[in-house]
């Protein structure tokens, strides 16, 4: 395993947990690609931001139980982690949000380059995580 790309994903989501989007951002790669479970692909770091933004006013997201797994150059990555959640704001095509909470397992796929996150690929279980928030 590569440690530093070890340490790059664990500041990633480190800077997520605290909402610290100026950090977490810096890690990506202006270039960056963005696989959005079960939905398009979107490159570029402006795309990305609009993202979060988004994701930042109808969820309240803390990853756990981070593992962190790397090819032996550094350059290819897998994190295994928990999601705790919290609806708050009701996203398009999605049951209604009224602050339901949420634990949902997931993992991302990641290309690093230069020191650099250049590609995420995020997934989860959407319809459990549509269960837990309509039971």
């Amino acid at each position: 395993m590569s440690q530093a790309t070890v340490k790059l994903l664990q500041d990633y989501y480190a800077a997520f947990n605290k909402q610290d989007m100026d950090t977490f951002l810096s890690l990506l790669t202006d270039d960056v690609i963005h696989d959005i479970n079960q939905g398009v692909r979107e490159v570029g770091k402006d795309a990305f931001v609009a993202f979060m933004e988004r994701m930042n006013n109808n969820y309240k997201e803390t990853i756990v139980d981070i593992e962190v797994m790397t090819n032996t150059a550094g350059d290819r990555a897998a994190v295994e982690f928990t999601v705790l959640g919290e609806y708050l704001a009701t996203d398009e095509g999605l049951p209604e949000a009224n602050g339901q909470t949420y634990k949902l397992p997931a993992g991302a796929f990641f290309d690093i380059r230069d020191g650099l996150v250049a590609r995420v690929t995020n997934y989860y279980n959407l319809e459990d995580w549509i269960a837990q928030v309509s039971a």
